[in-house]
């Protein structure tokens, strides 16, 4: 008879501790107070360690850690760090039960639970706050739920420390302490989060599925699956049916005679100072390493050809894809235009996904390139040397801005966010189930909107003090902007923060109140977080160093929160049986593959059919040597190619021709079909469009021509050469092979919108010259864009609504003689458009037609008349 054991295994047999993660908390007004509990047994016959690497969001602030074991709970003290170690080590050696919580990263942290005791559960509670930002009504909460593996360039170098499958390097001195291991991970994740925001909300998951139940004005959110695999981060967007105002404004904390805290947030209406758009310079730089295979890099290509089509015509740009080396779609910043935007999507399309993730010289490369400009990063940011590739970017950077994406599960946060703070840019994480479309408008239309540099804040009628930053950031509008601090005397004032924005001066007035009582204790935790991580920017060295380090280690240590100089350690003293002797034996628990990395698609099979062994899941034994000169987790299943092998790696010099690509399909210039076509298919195809996979499912069908590789775009052709390339480019491609669009029925436009012109027009067809015809087309793509309900105020498409308008504006001198088409363009320009400028931009030209200025000061009849021109 065969003995079936109980408890969670590898498949090599060892036992692994973990048995599940418990997530539970509050999203209360303008914080989060969340707490994550694990839960271990010990099914073996001795006791053992338990070592688990896990995430945790970037800003969390770390405020309580705990153990609980034989029905006793023991709350952890915080100590710096090597203190807290060695009371660690001193306890379990002593044979007592002890839990040490170190920070590795600001997103990386390491259990270690040792001396768990035979058929004895013990639970280890780790408690964070976070400040909710709050845009355009909506609060987005993500928890990270593993540490995936990531790309370890440079020599090996230095002792270990820890049990992660990478060894040190001259690079990343820290990988071992940072690369768990890839195996077996059966233990799940639950969910228990109470939302009260004190309104009613709408919560959503593109990530899970949920379990809601309402009650006196919160929403408790639960996973319909228990023990969901922790594979992906979890994900909730959490809106208000009203989205016109923020949450919250400003809440303060003051206890007694202290000094009070305080956390204000304003978000800026910028709009109005918008002086007109000026040209600018963009680099796209898109991740074609290994770990972007499955997925992720689909995704990327989809996001890329989004952001191109948000250009416009006389902005200047680039794309750079990396992998072990790069390459350039051209050696300098061409152009926007019909023919460069055609030529970048075949270009782009054909990207596949091989090699290391060597992101550091691509975006040196990318901020030289355009030293005032913009840079836009799409990557899975999966690199362990964060720090050298930031040191590196901002040396080189003049003013660019860096806007990132970071694209699929589980991407290392730290290093986009570091990069978008620094240059004032701005992050966005596009997680599996998430429309793309929306982050990267929400993104792009972010990069290029207006803002307010060199804000200094001043405090008129009450006094404030160690504000954090004590750099206040830029001011871009709709996006939040956070400032906290302190008070000693309570009263009512105002605050004044001035700028510039362009040539203008800017001056904006907030009232504020600092209470002599109030009850939010979050608040300065939240505050001191944000000095600490203020302190750990500067750049000093020597004896100032070591007193700033000082400095942190004491803010920390009263405020208890974990930094890299601080730990939490825990010591449950044991007596008589429930006393070890001698040294447990380590376990590592292993984690998963992230959901939709394909590299590990073939070890994952294998696993599942008892072929091999977790690599690193067995528990305290030899650990395995890694690559010498960089290195990516070895899965031991079909042969997967070194990911970070550098010699043989193509040349990076800027401008060198791109080399071949696999053969693959391909996507080839996409000729946008007229609009009236487009239109027309609308209804027709509706049902059809929902059914193929909408927007997603269109976007990436194989029904062209494939290309061999990447086209190196040609920059220094006359006209007539470059007139000849574009017609043999359009002769190449059968018209039966025209890409298929989804129905915009189906997709809420983004069809429609995916065929707009570099200009901001559409194509035309039929009689008449070619302004009319793309005046008569663009005027039915907008007219078709109003009926589902985009307009120039939509918050996601309303920029290509604009550049729509603007670009008919600048036709319309050319429809002399064509009235009918002039007097349609018009009208519908004003139906779509919101603003008051541009309305006093339409009704100037309107003038000279008989009958419209009168038309457009009643909408009814002007939109009854609009649509009788359409018919004609």
């Amino acid at each position: 008879m065969e003995i079936q054991k109980a408890g969670l295994y590898t498949q090599s047999g060892a036992q692994v501790p973990l048995q599940g993660v418990d997530v539970s908390g509050e999203l209360l007004g303008g914080h989060a107070r969340v707490r994550v509990r694990q839960r271990y047994r010990n099914t073996e016959s001795k006791p053992v360690e338990a070592v688990y690497v896990f995430p945790l969001p970037s800003d969390a602030t770390l405020t309580a850690f705990s153990m609980e074991c034989a029905g006793r709970r023991v709350q952890g003290v915080l100590k710096e760090r090597e203190e807290a170690f060695r009371t660690y080590d001193d306890a379990v050696t002593a044979g007592h039960g002890a839990a040490l919580l170190d920070q590795e990263r600001p997103n990386v942290f390491t259990a270690q639970v040792g001396n768990l005791l035979p058929n004895e559960e013990t639970l280890v509670e780790v408690e964070f706050l976070q400040a909710i930002q709050v845009e355009e009504g909506c609060v987005r909460w993500a928890l990270p739920t593993l540490v995936a593996p990531r790309y370890i360039p440079g020599a090996s170098s230095g002792d270990r420390s820890a049990h992660g499958w990478a060894n040190p390097t001259d690079r990343v001195p820290d990988a071992d302490r940072i690369t768990p291991p890839v195996g077996d991970a059966r233990y799940g994740l639950t969910l228990d989060l109470l939302i009260s925001l004190g309104r009613e909300v709408v919560v959503e998951s593109p990530s899970h599925k949920l379990d809601l139940s309402r009650s006196e004005g919160s929403t408790r959110v639960k996973l319909s699956q228990p023990h969901v695999s922790l594979d992906r981060d979890l994900v909730l967007s959490i809106r208000s049916p009203d989205t016109s105002t923020p949450l919250t404004t400003l809440v303060t904390h003051r206890k007694g005679e202290e000094p009070g805290t305080f956390a204000l947030t304003v978000v800026p209406d910028l709009l109005g100072m918008a002086s007109g758009p000026k040209r600018q310079e963009v680099v796209f730089v898109v991740d074609t390493s290994g770990s972007m295979d499955g997925e992720s890099l689909p995704q990327a290509q989809g996001a890329l050809r989004l952001c191109l089509r948000h250009l416009r015509e006389g902005d200047r740009f680039n794309i750079i894809a990396f992998e072990n080396s790069f390459r350039l779609f051209s050696p300098e910043p061409v152009t926007f235009t019909q023919k460069t935007l055609e030529q970048a999507d075949r270009w782009v399309s054909a990207l596949r996904a091989s090699g290391g993730t060597e992101l550091l010289q691509p975006m040196v490369a990318a901020v030289q390139a355009v030293p005032d400009g913009v840079v836009v990063l799409l990557t899975d940011g999966q690199v362990g040397n964060e720090s050298e590739i930031l040191n590196s970017v901002m040396g080189a950077r003049k003013t660019a801005r860096i806007y990132s994406f970071g694209i699929g599960t589980n991407v290392s946060d730290v290093l986009l966010k570091d990069m978008a703070k620094q240059t004032g840019g701005a992050v966005e994480f596009i997680h599996p189930g998430e429309r793309i479309d929306d982050k990267v408008v929400a993104q792009f239309s972010r990069a290029l909107a207006p803002r307010v540099t060199g804000v200094e804040v001043h405090f008129e009628g009450v006094e404030a003090s160690e504000l954090a930053p004590a750099e206040p950031p830029q001011l871009v509008d709709g996006t939040p902007w956070s400032l906290f601090g302190r008070y000693t005397t309570p009263g009512s004032g105002k605050l004044v923060l001035k700028g510039k924005s362009g040539a203008e001066t800017f001056s904006l007035s907030i009232p504020v109140t600092f209470p002599t009582q109030s009850d939010r204790p979050a608040v300065e935790k939240l505050w001191a977080a944000e000095r600490i991580r203020a302190w750990q920017d500067a750049a000093l060295v020597g004896r100032r160093a070591q007193a700033l380090k000082d400095r942190i280690v004491q803010l920390a240590l009263a405020h208890g929160i974990v930094t890299p100089y601080t730990s939490f350690v825990v010591v449950e003293e044991r007596t008589a049986e429930r006393r070890a002797s001698g040294q447990p034996e380590t376990r590592v628990v292993p984690v998963n593959a992230p959901a939709g990395w394909a590299m590990f698609g073939a070890a994952k099979q294998e696993e599942a059919e008892g072929g091999f062994d977790s690599m690193g899941a067995s528990g305290g034994k030899a650990l395995r040597k890694r690559s010498t000169t960089g290195s990516f987790q070895a899965v031991p299943a079909k042969p997967v190619p070194a990911r970070g092998a550098i010699g043989g790696a193509r040349p990076a010099a800027p401008g060198a021709p791109p080399p071949p690509a696999p053969m693959a399909p391909a996507p080839a210039a996409s000729m946008a079909p007229p609009a009236e076509a487009r239109i027309s298919a609308v209804r027709k195809e509706a049902e059809t469009a929902k059914k193929k996979g909408g927007f997603l499912g269109g976007l990436f069908k194989d029904k062209v021509q494939p290309l061999a590789q990447p086209e190196p775009l040609m920059d220094s052709m006359s006209d007539d050469a470059e007139a000849e390339e574009f017609a043999e480019l359009s002769r190449d491609m059968p018209a039966a092979e025209a890409p298929m669009e989804p129905a915009h029925g189906a997709d809420g436009g983004v069809g429609l919108l995916e065929t707009q012109l570099a200009s901001g027009l559409w194509a035309g067809t039929g009689a008449g010259a070619e302004p009319v015809r793309q005046a008569r087309a663009t005027a039915l793509a907008l007219l078709e864009l109003l009926r589902q309900g985009i307009t120039s105020s939509h918050a996601l498409h309303g920029a290509q609504v604009k550049k729509a308008v603007e670009a008919l504006l600048a036709l319309v001198p050319q429809l002399g003689g064509a009235p009918d088409v002039a007097e349609f363009a018009l009208g519908v320009a004003w139906l779509v458009a919101a603003g008051p400028r541009t309305r006093g931009r339409i009704a100037q030209a309107a003038q000279p037609i008989a009958g419209l200025s009168a038309r457009l000061e009643n909408e009814v009849a002007l939109r009854q008349h609009v649509d009788t021109l359409a018919t004609r």
